[in-house]
Parts: structure tokens; C-alpha cells; sequence
């Protein structure tokens, strides 16, 4: 399979595509399940199987709907878990991140191919090659080379417990610098009250504003707090309340969501711009929440701004809330997404952010792995 083929693969039969889509998102909660239950017992040849059987469906499915590009993917991984069945290598976490992050770098790249979008920032020759390397490692080399793999993708270099328990301990969370201004205090506590009533809705976003909070504030620091720390608390705060003024069966709905949900949950941003643009001194907040779901590139809404006119809290908070949205995405799945993979998705999707801002989040994320 020649580069080409695999950055800018030929789709002849979107209905096939489709319908291998479907399939893969039916077998990726299998994989990670599995994955997991292989975590609690690394000997267990059974849960090998039971990988290596979903791995050769898809692989199979792949070819039924000509999606070569999958092949290339789910065969070298194949090959790794009869190797593992067959007790020639060991089961290792590296491995396993390796393994996971390829399935989630395949369920991307099929999510762009639907969507007629470029598979060109996904890195997937060097993907491909790693799998490749992992396939045919010695046994002593395995965690090395899935090492290697997850860096050449990533960037980043996995380390130890790199899971999705990120975040600040909550008491922590007045350790960050706020106005001593009593009245923008007062105001801020207000602003995280409805943000922390806004988690109470669903388990999952539990200590989110927190988190959100603190990547965004990091985030700013490395670039010289361009963005006043005051307004871009508040966003990060309020952003998200106008959708409490929608339905719950809407912005909690776990499968996928019809045109009409998607046009309603597009109008959260507004409800909270009409809240904020009636208090004074809290302009730049409300600009920072009524962009934060704009894109460089002007696919973003409501409005289609292009790079030059968002403001930069916008497109912090568009990088930290689409991070924790990754970090919680399939929560129902049961999946401990890890940080390496996570912040590997979001940079395969730098058409989406601000590549000024991408960098010091890195560098945050880099700082919360390697402290």
C-alpha cells in the first residue's frame, strides 16, 4: 500500500463506507472493553481471543466495503494479539495504549473520510509503520517499539499511568488568581454555581469546570496571559449554560443526534451571550462564549469567523472544551480515555484550532504527564 493511497485514500462507494463506519463504532466499546478486562488479568488468553476475533471482523469488514486503508491498520494489530495468544510476547500497558490509540486514530480517519474531510493530519503513514514494527518486535522489544509508535503519532512519550484522572483536586481550586475586586468575586462565585449546576446533570461531568478551568488558565500563562484571566474565568465558567435552556433529552443524549437536535444544541452559545451582554464589564467574556464553537478555517458557527477575527480566549476555550469533550467522549462506553490519546485526536484535528494556542496547550498536557 503505497503513501499515497493511505494519506488520500480513493473512495468510490460511500454507502460502504457508511456502512463499515457503523460496524467500526459497534466494535470500538467492544475493543476498549476488552482492552480493559485484559488490564485486570494480562494472562487471560480468552480476552486475547475474544480481541483478536473483533480485530479480524473488522479487517474482514474492511474488505467487504474496500476500505484498504483499515486493512493496512487492523491486520498488523491482528498479527500482535496472535502473538500475544500464542504467549510469544507479553501483554504490557504500552502495548495496550499503542493498540487503542491506532483503533481511535482508525475511527477518526473513517469519521473524516465520511465527511469528506483530509486524512492528511492524521500521521497515518507513520501509524502504519509503527503497527507494522510492533508486529514483527521481539519479545524484548515490544514495549520499546509501542513506545516509539505512540510518539511518532503523538508526539508525546507515554509514561506510566497516563489515564483520563486529570484534573485539579478540587481543593485545590482556589488557588487560582482571581480579581480582589469583591464584586467580580462575588460575581465569579455566581458564575461557578451554574457551572457546577450545570455538571450536577449528568456523572460524567463531574469536576469538568475545574478541569476546563485549569487548562485554560495554563494555557494563557505559557503565552504571557494574553487573554485577561478575569474574562476568560467567566467564560470558561459560563459557556456551556445556555444549554440549560434546551431540552436534557437533547444536550444529554448519548447516541447520535438528529438534524434538528444538532440546529437547537447550536444555539446554547447565544442564550448564554444574551446573560452575560446584560451585565457590565463582562464584554469579553461574552465574546470569548458567543466564539468558542467558531474555526480558523470558517467552518465553525454561528457566525463562520475565520482565524483573524476570533478572539484568543475563544479559541483557548475551543481547544480545552473540545480536550475534556474527547476525555469524556463514549463516557458510556466505560472508557478510561487517557491523556496521550486524547490530546493525539485534537492535534490530528488542527484545521479546527488555532495553531498559535495549540502549542502551549501542549505544553501544558506535556507538563501534566512528565510534572
Amino acid at each position: 500500500m503505497d503513501i499515497g493511497s493511505i494519506i488520500a485514500p480513493t473512495i468510490t462507494d460511500f454507502d460502504l463506507l457508511e456502512e463499515f463506519a457503523e460496524s467500526l463504532h459497534d466494535a470500538t466499546p467492544v475493543i476498549e472493553r476488552d482492552m480493559a478486562r485484559l488490564k485486570q488479568a494480562p494472562d487471560a488468553r480468552h480476552i486475547v481471543a475474544d480481541l483478536f476475533r473483533t480485530l479480524h471482523n473488522i479487517k474482514g469488514d474492511a474488505a467487504v466495503c474496500k476500505i484498504e486503508l483499515a486493512i493496512a491498520i487492523a491486520h498488523p494489530i491482528e498479527t500482535v494479539l496472535a502473538r500475544l495468544r500464542g504467549g510469544e510476547i507479553a501483554f504490557n500497558d504500552v502495548l495496550a495504549e499503542a493498540i487503542l490509540l491506532a483503533v481511535d486514530r482508525l475511527e477518526l480517519a473513517v469519521e473524516n473520510l465520511c465527511a469528506h474531510r483530509s486524512l492528511e493530519n492524521l500521521r497515518l503513514p507513520a501509524l502504519i509503520q509503527g503497527l507494522e514494527s510492533l508486529a514483527a518486535a521481539s519479545g524484548s522489544e515490544v514495549e520499546t517499539v509501542a513506545g516509539d509508535l505512540i510518539e511518532a503519532v503523538t508526539d508525546f512519550r507515554p509514561v506510566a499511568d497516563s489515564t483520563a484522572g486529570f484534573g485539579r483536586d478540587p481543593a485545590e481550586e482556589d488557588s487560582i488568581e482571581r480579581s480582589p475586586a469583591p464584586s467580580i468575586g462575588e460575581t465569579l462565585l455566581f458564575f461557578r454555581s451554574l457551572a457546577e449546576q450545570f455538571e450536577s446533570h449528568s456523572p460524567p461531568f463531574k469536576g469538568r469546570t475545574q478541569r476546563l478551568l485549569r487548562l485554560a488558565v495554563e494555557t494563557n500563562q505559557i503565552r504571557g496571559q494574553v487573554v485577561d484571566p478575569i474574562q476568560l474565568e467567566a467564560a470558561v465558567y459560563m459557556h456551556d449554560i445556555g444549554m440549560m435552556f434546551l431540552p436534557e433529552s437533547i444536550w444529554l443524549k448519548a447516541g447520535q443526534i438528529t438534524p434538528e437536535e444538532r440546529a437547537m444544541l447550536r444555539k446554547h452559545p447565544g442564550y448564554t451571550v444574551g446573560l452575560l451582554s446584560r451585565m457590565p464589564g463582562w464584554e469579553g467574556a461574552a465574546e470569548m462564549v458567543a466564539q468558542h464553537h467558531e474555526m480558523p478555517d470558517g467552518g465553525g458557527y454561528p457566525k463562520g469567523l475565520t482565524a483573524a477575527t476570533i478572539c484568543d480566549g475563544a479559541k483557548i476555550l475551543a481547544i480545552v472544551d473540545a480536550f475534556e469533550s474527547v476525555m469524556l467522549k463514549h463516557a458510556s462506553r466505560g472508557k478510561g480515555r487517557s491523556l496521550l490519546r486524547a490530546i493525539a485526536e485534537i492535534n490530528a484535528c488542527e484545521n479546527q484550532f488555532a495553531p498559535e494556542w495549540i502549542a502551549p496547550f501542549n505544553q501544558v498536557i506535556h507538563r501534566s504527564i512528565n510534572p
